[in-house]
Order: structure tokens, then sequence, then C-alpha cells
């Protein structure tokens, strides 16, 4: 844990956390002084601190103590943390009296500080308890492995890690309880994948990112969180979303393709819908991602999508709630 009173070194500039495609969220968001933005996802502040060095106030959320620890003691004028899942944005700016927004940003999945402490149990990397908890609390990996039955660890496994071979290894698991290590778990989902050393991807990377969703209930807690960014922001506010993987990608753009009123129409052969709410999104650009550059220098970036919108003056859509991404 952080002392309070020590300046925390993952929120120096000399950081090793490099934030993905960070000149692209700025440029979207476009802060100006004065402005309120919102950091969904605080991590080691990166984004943060760009926005600050515009003028902009900043309100930043994160779920995981050791980033709210860190940040409070770096004590950085107009930064204003908030320990709290993003989905709770709407009530927590309510709070603050910070409501209406002029713009959001969320940089989606893990971070690079959970991922490089072995503790933290997000990583096979490195051994460590099989926990992967972003709020450290609540179930961990372990205890959903250890007490659901064989069929829904199989379904979680296919669903967020699109992985083939998701029963055999969930009959895998189930056979070797109680697993309580990240090494453990990696070593039994290779034997089960007939994963050979010369093997070019490690197939315990998928099973590790669908154990962490379901756990951490990511893909949920996304769709809550741009519903809630879409009542937050103000006429004109702007909204920067980063994307690390397909489902999480999927759920934005379908979430902006409805909102701006881009969906596909209806058959002209089926009975004719109701008439749709006002867009309450217009799409900005297409989808950005890291250039040969970045991707050199930071390999994580490698994966990030971008996209960019910004909210029109009609009302945010009735029951707001995004529904999660169930796979295929």
């Amino acid at each position: 844990m952080s002392d309070l009173q020590t300046p925390d070194p993952r929120f120096s500039p000399d950081a090793p956390h490099i934030p993905v495609l960070l000149a692209e969220v700025a440029a979207g968001l476009a802060p100006q002084p004065g402005e309120t933005m919102v950091d969904a996802t605080f991590g080691a502040g990166g984004y943060t601190r760009a926005l600050l060095a515009t003028g902009a106030r900043v309100i930043a959320f994160d779920r995981d103590p050791d980033a709210i620890r860190a940040g409070q003691a770096a004590a950085i004028d107009g930064l204003t943390l908030v320990h709290a899942d993003f989905s709770a944005m709407e009530g927590e700016l309510a709070r603050l009296g910070a409501v209406p927004v002029d713009g959001v940003t969320m940089d989606i999945g893990v971070s690079s500080m959970q991922l490089d402490q072995a503790g933290r149990g997000f990583s096979f990397q490195t051994d460590g308890p099989l926990d992967m908890r972003m709020s450290q609390e609540g179930p961990s990996a372990a205890d959903f492995l250890n007490d659901a039955d064989e069929a829904e660890i199989a379904d979680v496994i296919y669903r967020y890690g699109d992985e083939p071979k998701s029963r055999r290894i969930a009959r895998a698991i189930v056979a070797a309880r109680p697993l309580t290590r990240t090494a453990e778990l990696a070593a039994l989902v290779r034997r089960a994948t007939g994963h050979k050393p010369h093997d070019k991807k490690d197939p315990a990377t998928r099973t590790f990112q669908a154990i962490r969703i379901h756990v951490n209930r990511e893909l949920g807690e996304l769709a809550d969180g741009l519903a809630a960014a879409e009542r937050v922001l103000k006429p004109g506010g702007r909204l920067a979303v980063v994307t690390f993987h397909s489902l999480e990608d999927r759920m934005v753009k379908r979430f902006l393709r409805d909102r701006s009123g881009a969906a596909p129409s209806a058959s002209r052969h089926l009975p004719q819908a109701s008439v749709a709410a006002a867009p309450s999104f217009e799409q900005v650009g297409r989808a950005i991602r890291a250039g040969e550059s970045e991707i050199a220098a930071n390999p994580r970036a490698r994966s990030a999508t971008l996209r960019v919108a910004r909210r029109t003056a009609a009302p945010a859509w009735q029951g707001g709630r995004g529904r999660e991404e169930t796979g295929r």
C-alpha cells in the first residue's frame, strides 16, 4: 500500500506506464481551460495529467484503491479523485455538483500497473495468488474457479476468451480443484489445450482474459458506463473510449452507432418499428489505431482502438443502461 504522505512513483512524470493513444485522446476531447473533464479510468493518471495541462479541471474515477492512493499522494491541483466504478459517475458527479461535464474518457480493461504486480494475480508471467479483482473486494478468480460448476466455467472461457477448447479447460479446472496460483492455472490450460513450448501464442492468455472480465463484470460495467456518460455530458461534450479487444470495441461501436442514428434500417418486409429516439451522439471521424512508432515504443498499443463522439442536444435515451455483449 502507498504511503499517503509520500508521492507514489507510479503517478510521476517518469512512471513506466505509457498511456495509449494519448495525443489522439486529447485531440478528441479538445479540453479548454476551465472545462470539466472526467477520466473514468484513472490508473496511473496519464490521461489526467494531459487534461490538467490544458487548464481543465479533472474528476477521475477508479475502483482500484491502490490507484486512488497513488493519486492522492501526488496532490495534483485541479484533480478530484473518486473511488468508485465509473458506471456510478452520474450519481458521484451529481454529489460533487459537477453535472453536466464537458468530456469523458475511458481506457477499458486491466491497467499496466495491475498486470505488473504479481500479487494482484492478473498475469501468468510471474506466479501469484489467483485474484484478478480490480476493486480488491468481492469474490476472486480462485473463488469463481473453485465454486462454479463446469458448464459455467466453460461458458465464461468461451464467451469472453473466444476459446474453442473451453469445455476441455473447464473439465481440467474442476478435476484439479482447488486452484490457488496463477502459474498453476496457466500450466493446467497449456496441458488441456496441447500447447507446445514453440507455439507462438500462449493459450493461457485467452483463459486469463475471460476469467478477469467475468470476475470484474467488465462488459456490464462498460455498458453501464457508456450510458452514464451519455447522461452526464452536456450538448457538445466529447466522449473518447479506448478499448483493447474485440468484445469491448464491438460494444462501443454498437452503442455509438445506435445513439448516432446510424444503425441499419429495418427491412421493408418487417413490421414498422416504433420511432427511434433522436440521436444523442454524433460520431467524430473513424476508429483510430496506434501507428507503428507508438507500437514500437509501447507494444500494448497494438490492440488499442479509439472511438470519439460528440454529444448532441437530444435527451439521453430512455432505458439508458447498455446491454452486456454476450459473445457469439
